[in-house]
This record gives structure tokens, sequence and C-alpha cells, in this order.
């Protein structure tokens, strides 16, 4: 059998759009309940058996839809969850290191984001001035200072953290 037609899909969205979209709203907010509803009508287009009942098909397939929605959301949450109780070192500390691990790392993190990116960026990804400005979408000027910025403020940081252990 050959896919719904154009037509149909229409007469189809105008009769129960509104419905399905309050349906999906059982389980899921406005918008969110409107994607299932585009997403379902979208694979409408490309059934390529019969359905026998439309109306009941479409009804099932927002009810799955919005189910299915919920089963990721919680998995993503709960997988967040796991990663924000797990702290993780971006260094490995070690005895002979001149610097504390956690000091540098704890110092990168107070850097704004848009500093401490181009700062990883060019670090750890080792990427010329030209290729983050492509990156980031801005002017290599603007990613010049970002980077120099960030060193000043990572040197204080660290040269105030080191007065303050050799104090103690």
């Amino acid at each position: 059998m050959g896919s719904i037609s154009p037509e149909q899909l229409s007469f189809w969205y105008q009769a129960c759009g509104t419905q399905l979209v309050l349906y999906g709203r059982n389980w899921l907010d406005a918008a969110l309940a409107e994607d299932v509803v585009q997403e379902v009508f979208v694979r409408l287009m490309g059934q390529r058996t019969e359905i026998r009942d439309v109306r009941a098909w479409l009804f099932r397939a927002v009810r799955n839809g919005a189910i299915s929605h919920l089963r990721r959301q919680k998995r993503r949450k709960k997988h967040d969850q796991r990663i924000a109780t797990q702290q993780q070192n971006w260094f490995e500390p070690h005895p002979d290191d001149l610097i504390d691990a956690q000091m540098a790392q704890t110092i990168l993190e107070s850097l704004p984001p848009r500093q401490r990116e181009i700062v990883m960026l060019r670090i750890w990804s080792q990427m010329t001035f030209k290729e983050m400005a492509g990156l980031v979408d801005l002017p290599l000027s603007t990613v010049h200072d970002h980077y120099r910025t960030a060193l000043a403020q990572i040197k204080s940081k660290m040269e105030l953290s080191s007065c303050k252990t050799k104090k103690t």
C-alpha cells in the first residue's frame, strides 16, 4: 500500500491536531506536546501500510510518543544528577607537580565561560587563534584579548594562592 496523501494528512491534522495536543498535555507541557504531535504526523506521512483506524493510531502514537519523551527526560535527569555528584577532576595530581591540581581546576572554573573555553581550546586542543575565532564566532583580536586576559587572571590567582599557602 502507498503512503498517505497530502490531502488525507491535512484532513487528519485539521480533524485531530488540537485534540491530540490536548491529549499529549496529559504528560507534557504545551510546547512538547505540540512537538510530539508533529513527530506523529511525520511518522504518519511515512507509513507504507494502510492504517485501518487512523484516528485511533494517531492517539496511540501521541500517547506512546509522550511516554517515550518522559522516559528520555527521566534518564537524562538521572544521568545529569549522577554526573553532578561525581565531580571529575580535570587534572591528575602528582606529588612532584609545581602547582596544586585542585587549585588549577578551581581557578579555571572561576573564569568567565568564554575565557575558560578559549584557554582550554588553546592549551588542551592546541588550536590556533584563527581556528578558535572561527569556532567561537568572534574576531581574532577579541579571541586574543580573551586569552591574554584569562592568562593574566590565572597568573594573579595562582600567585595569590601561592602567597596564602606560604604564609600558613
